[in-house]
């Protein structure tokens, strides 16, 4: 038997329909926001993401799914979102729309990780882009969307760290500072930091490893080195999250993963058992980097995965929808009649069954019984004859006359 590849998953009927709840949950909070979706390419070429995403992250090193098409051309599996999304807002002369660009995706992504709970090789993000404005407001409005998304499900004990990674201008002084520190112990990091060292040594702020991790204890902060306009910014959105009773913590060890960020980074982490459920922050100079106009941007992205999960700790008196009724139906005249008000009930909206395996009377009722239909119309020759029937709740047990119409076998749905 041939099994799906290592780092994936089956979505089965017993938790799509979960997945659903929360995606239009999602969708209609976003919609609210005026955020309008978009679905770009699952994949790109490779350039994008070495520009975008940045050639000194895990994500570019480590984990992309990259190979060449049939005319030579290096193509990639997008890892993330935002660059995708930035690449069609250019191609596409969104720019040329009234600012600022709010748009929003839910879309599969694909990283070659060492599979173990909560990641998978594909997997699975709802995130969203404001592309338009330098305005710290701006970072506010999309801080206070992605802290609602954690409302709208039910998730509690989510905690907001922010921190300011600052512009390149005052990122360039910060980092003279910081290869000091890390460069006296640079013999002792892990080989990846080592040939992050000239190129980006935040990035090695960011290692996982823990021999790295404890080397960095102590590095210099970021937040400490902000130029006059950056730290204007961060202090102006730590108040505006203030005035719109947001708690938060400031973490000066976020960096975020990609390169692409600058000024305002942020995570929603749960404090329970420590991850990081949803993160985002300012790329300002993305839209530059792929060729555009200098374009200030924010946005964010949560895994769907680990969403689901404390989703449905949360939530676990969901039910899937049941059918608003099932319609037995014994005999070919019987049968078509059954056809003919599925059909109809089904265009109005209505869950609907009816009998497609040529069941028994007995058989009939069992399934009906087992799909915990609602309700029960029985149709035989009698029925067809009088043009009455009965409408049974499957719950109370209660039966109620009712002509074979359309109209009034609604009235009693």
């Amino acid at each position: 038997m041939i099994q799906k590849p290592k780092g994936t998953r089956d979505l089965l009927p017993d938790e799509s329909y979960k997945w659903k709840e929360v995606e239009n949950k999602i969708q209609k909070l976003f919609e609210s926001y005026a955020f309008k979706e978009i679905r770009v390419p699952v994949f790109e070429h490779t350039e994008l993401f070495l520009r975008g995403v940045g050639e000194t992250t895990d994500v570019v090193q480590k984990e992309m799914y990259t190979f060449d098409d049939k005319g030579g051309r290096s193509i990639t599996l997008r890892p993330e979102g935002t660059a995708g999304a930035v690449r069609a807002y250019l191609e596409n002369g969104m720019g040329s729309n009234p600012s600022p660009t709010k748009i929003w995706y839910n879309m599969a992504m694909y990283r070659y990780e060492n599979v173990q709970k909560g990641r998978l090789r594909e997997f699975h993000q709802i995130g969203a882009e404001l592309i338009g404005s330098e305005s710290y407001l701006a970072d506010v409005d999309v801080i206070l969307m992605a802290n609602n998304i954690f409302k709208i499900l039910n998730i509690p004990n989510i905690k907001l760290n922010i921190n300011s990674i600052g512009c390149p201008k005052c990122r360039a002084e910060y980092q003279k500072v910081l290869k000091e520190f890390i460069g006296k112990n640079l013999n002792e990091y892990c080989d990846t930091c080592k040939t992050r060292f000239d190129k980006n040594p935040m990035r090695i702020l960011d290692c996982k490893e823990k021999k790295c991790k404890e080397l960095n204890v102590g590095a210099p902060m970021m937040i400490d080195y902000l130029c006059d306009e950056c730290k204007e910014h961060f202090e102006k959105v730590k108040q505006g999250l203030r005035e719109n009773n947001i708690n938060y913590e400031i973490d000066s060890t976020i960096v975020r993963g990609l390169d692409y960020y600058t000024k305002t980074v942020f995570e929603f982490v749960d404090e329970k058992s420590g991850l990081t459920v949803l993160g985002g922050g300012r790329y300002d100079g993305l839209v530059e980097e792929f060729g555009g106009p200098s374009t200030p941007a924010i946005g964010f992205a949560t895994g769907v995965e680990r969403l689901m999960e404390m989703y449905n700790e949360y939530n676990p008196d969901l039910k899937d929808k049941i059918p608003d009724i099932y319609i037995l139906s014994m005999g070919q005249r019987a049968n078509q009649k059954a056809f003919e008000l599925s059909e109809k009930l089904r265009l109005e909206g209505y869950i609907v069954e009816k009998d497609i395996m040529e069941r028994s009377f007995k058989s009939q009722m069992k399934y009906a019984d087992k799909i915990m239909a609602k309700k029960l119309l029985v149709i035989g020759d009698n029925e067809l004859d009088t043009n009455r029937a009965k409408i049974k709740n499957m719950q109370t047990g209660e039966e109620i006359d009712v002509d074979l119409e359309l109209e009034s076998i609604k009235n009693l749905l």
